[in-house]
């Protein structure tokens, strides 16, 4: 997990290509809350109507959230639903030019339509879909273009994912002559299969991420629906071999996932237990965190953990929402959290500031050195909390404690105090700092709220100006009486 965090600390953005089915989600969003006269079929009146970009050009919104600079290779119809497609794709920042049009009337622009209703539901619920597509595989003549449009971007590309819905376009002609190409230009293919009792037409990839029913489907092997290595590891070995990958990841929803890698072990990714809400684009979201980690240089098994989280996130929301980069490091600083404590370096803490700011939540910071914690200590925490949704604390670092406090402080070495603070429910994160001064925390942090406990007026306390000029507030506590830490520690010694 460490390593992981250190390559989220520096994320880079990278070019990638996603050869698919494209296609165009209609979301139609209304009340349901009488029957039909003539039928005892629900009426849905429509209020409210939504287009988004689904299939293989979901996975490009979800590589573009991660930092990726997105190109689409696909084919559209010649028809409305294509050209909005298209600029519904543009407008999230999306390279569309290898989006080829079937002038061919027979295949129009795949449409997923949507009925959603909201009446006598605490949340919104889909009631029925309509399918509008064509399954027979392109013409060669179209394929021959897309694959022409796809070699002309190769060299500059860090992935390519071959996002397949079994929709005609990834022919066994287009995925090899993808892969094909890739290869010889050195570059990784990833690939989220269809569910196809032949997985052939994907040999010489580098990856393949199947879900556990694909899996078995494709292989002929059981799993029995649990999160067995060994029998799980049988069927990613299988396709190990008889594909040629580098690498074999099996999706097996709330056991997590399985990894093997050529020359090794299986390895199990446990999830962490979440409410699943809609699993509609979990599958894309995890291509989508493989492919990007894997094209910052995480190795399999920290790309997997990263995938891993990513597709946890996206079963929790309704629909097919991308995930932010920072949403996914946080929820990884959490789960660091729950095994190492919540103490952070300054280049984590930024990234779960600006999750935090990205979901509307205000960020308080104070400062310290809570060398032996007190009840002075936890009511100024306490109160500091309650001005925002995300606690901040800098802590003194051993050597500025001892310049300020003198050479027998601090009682408790900082890795302590950290771990203690980080055990209070209301401290979001610990920092250290080895200045005099937490103001190079609070001019990388900008606090919304800043705190600090004492007998200080606003103009004495570090950063007040700064916190303000950025629009931020600064709030001072009063002491609790009887309640510090000389008098904690002139206690101890029989003071």
């Amino acid at each position: 997990m460490d390593r992981l965090l250190e390559h989220l600390a520096s994320w880079k953005p990278f070019r990638a290509l996603v050869v698919g089915d494209f296609m165009l989600d209609q979301l139609l969003y209304g009340d349901a809350d009488r029957l039909s006269a003539d039928a005892p079929v629900p009426i849905l009146l429509v209020r409210e109507q939504q287009h988004r970009p689904g299939g293989a050009a979901n996975l490009c919104l979800d590589l573009a959230e991660l930092g990726g600079q997105v190109r689409a290779f696909g084919v559209r119809g010649n028809d409305d639903h294509g050209r909005v497609l298209v600029r519904e794709l543009q407008a999230r920042n999306i390279e569309t030019t290898g989006l080829v049009v079937d002038t061919d009337p027979a295949r129009p622009t795949t449409v997923k339509q949507n009925l959603i209703g909201r009446a006598q539901a605490r949340h919104p619920q889909k009631m029925f879909r309509v399918d509008f597509e064509s399954r027979e595989p392109v013409g060669a003549a179209t394929a021959a273009r897309l694959l022409g449009a796809f070699e002309l971007a190769l060299a500059d590309a860090d992935v390519v994912c071959i996002e397949d819905y079994g929709k005609g376009v990834c022919t066994a002609e287009l995925c090899q002559g993808v892969i094909d190409r890739a290869r010889r230009a050195g570059k990784p293919v990833m690939v989220d299969p269809a569910r196809l009792d032949d997985y052939s037409r994907y040999r010489g990839a580098t990856v393949i991420t199947p879900n556990r029913t694909e899996a078995e489907f494709a292989t002929g092997l059981p799993t029995c629906g649990d999160a067995t290595v060994e029998k799980n590891g049988a069927v990613a070995q299988r396709l190990l071999d008889q594909l040629e990958l580098e690498a074999a990841v099996l999706t097996l929803d709330r056991h997590g996932a399985l990894l093997l890698e050529r020359g090794k072990g299986p390895v199990t990714v446990p999830t962490i237990a979440r409410r699943v809400y809609d699993v509609t684009g979990a599958g894309d979201m995890f291509l989508a965190g493989l492919a990007a980690a894997r094209a910052n240089g995480c190795s399999w098994a920290d790309a997997t953990r990263f995938a891993n989280a990513a597709a946890g996130l996206e079963v929790e929301i309704f629909g097919v929402e991308p995930i932010p980069l920072e949403k996914i490091h946080h929820s990884l600083l959490q789960m660091s959290a729950a095994e190492h404590g919540k103490l952070r370096t300054l280049d984590q803490v930024m990234v779960e500031v600006a999750a935090a700011r990205r979901a509307g939540k205000k960020v308080v910071f104070t400062n310290g050195c809570f060398d032996v914690l007190h009840a002075g200590h936890v009511t100024l925490l306490d109160h500091a909390a309650s001005e925002g949704d995300v606690l901040v604390v800098g802590l003194n670092d051993d050597a500025s404690v001892r310049r300020l406090k003198g050479p027998d402080r601090p009682v408790n070495h900082q890795e302590d105090r950290a771990r203690v603070l980080g055990a209070l429910g209301c401290v979001s994160a610990v920092v250290l700092f080895g200045e005099d001064t937490p103001m190079k925390l609070i001019e990388a942090i900008r606090p919304d709220v800043l705190v600090k406990g004492g007998d200080y007026t606003k103009d004495r306390v570090v950063g007040a100006k700064f916190v303000e000029r950025h629009g931020g507030r600064v709030v001072v506590t009063g002491l609790v009486e009887g309640r510090s830490t000389t008098g904690t520690i002139r206690k101890m010694r029989g003071g």
